[in-house]
């Protein structure tokens, strides 16, 4: 059975160095270049098996949702990734298992050009740290705190896939690969967050479901939103398997979306869509911010509508 130094060698020799790596992996810390004029964000996920990710899922899946649930947070940010560092808990020294983290996790980190840079390796029950790091130019950021009464919000691609396939998973009965692949393997928006400079007031990602998130941005920004439940975007494959009435608490509530959700006044609208286009990435308007505190949700008759529950909260329960 390898030892720790032979597993962090068999991570090490798997990097893709960038030029701004002035030193990595093999020292007591990294040396790293930040670009003059950038600010640089820096972003920290646990993923935890049995919490995180169902305990069966493939060791290429958990490497990509690993990095990938990091990175949503720097897109959310606006920010370009560059460094990341890995802590892995195993339960024990296994070159297969990690030879099948390491392609899913470098498959993600090859798309976007980020170096894995340091990080530790420790016995004990399967956990994930990443910490990721990206440049966003000074004053760019797109933080929780600036969105205005009457900008409109929205959110990139559809919601609810993850939720719905980890509502399958915990039925045990049939289920749909293609909402269990939204769920695995989520999409970090890091270009649609890049082409929201400029253009969004506020943004945040979607890990614990709509509902909570949002409000994260509402808190931040004194202000409530009203939004409108028929215009949620779904996906066909989440329509198939659930009815309206069934998907609403999956898309409000369900987590693991990892998509962007963001404001903007109305007169960005034509903007956002073009610059979101070029990248191909959908958005849809799904709401307005009111000066009112509180998030208000509405059914396509006009009724108001209740979440179950506001999102995901540790120590509350599991995903």
């Amino acid at each position: 059975m390898p030892g720790e130094f032979a597993l962090i060698e068999r991570i090490r020799a798997r990097v893709r160095a960038r030029p701004d790596v002035a030193l990595g992996i093999g020292d007591d810390a990294a040396l790293l270049d930040v670009p003059a004029g950038h600010q640089l964000v820096v972003t920290s996920d646990t993923l935890v098996a049995g919490v995180h990710f169902p305990p069966e899922t493939a060791p290429a899946d958990i490497g990509w949702k690993a990095l990938a649930v990091n990175l949503s947070d720097l897109a959310a940010m606006a920010a370009a990734p560059a460094w990341c560092t890995l802590a892995l808990t195993l339960p024990e020294a296994d070159d297969v298992w990690l030879d099948g983290f390491l392609d899913g996790f470098f498959e993600l980190a090859d798309e976007h050009g980020v170096s894995l840079v340091g990080g530790d390796t420790t016995h004990g029950p399967l956990s994930i740290t990443i910490t990721a790091h990206g440049f966003v130019p000074e004053g760019q950021a797109l933080r929780r705190d600036g969105a205005k009464a009457g900008d409109e919000v929205w959110v990139t691609g559809t919601l609810g896939d993850a939720a719905g396939a980890l509502q399958q998973w915990r039925a045990r009965g049939p289920f749909s690969a293609k909402l269990r692949y939204r769920l695995d393997r989520p999409t970090p928006r890091i270009e649609a967050g890049l082409a929201l400079r400029g253009l969004a007031t506020a943004g945040i990602d979607l890990s614990d479901g709509l509902a909570a998130d949002l409000g994260h941005v509402l808190t931040a920004s004194g202000l409530g939103a009203r939004i409108d439940l028929g215009r949620l975007p779904t996906s066909r494959t989440l329509a198939d398997h659930f009815d309206e009435t069934a998907r609403w608490p999956l898309q409000l509530s369900g987590g693991d979306d990892y998509e962007l959700c963001f404001t903007a006044p109305a007169s960005a609208a034509f903007a956002i869509e073009q610059a979101l286009s070029e990248r191909g990435v959908t958005a849809t308007v799904i709401g307005q911010l009111e000066p009112q505190p509180g998030l208000r949700c509405t059914t396509p008759d006009g009724a108001d509508y209740a979440p179950p529950r506001a999102g995901y909260q540790h120590f509350q329960g599991v995903h």
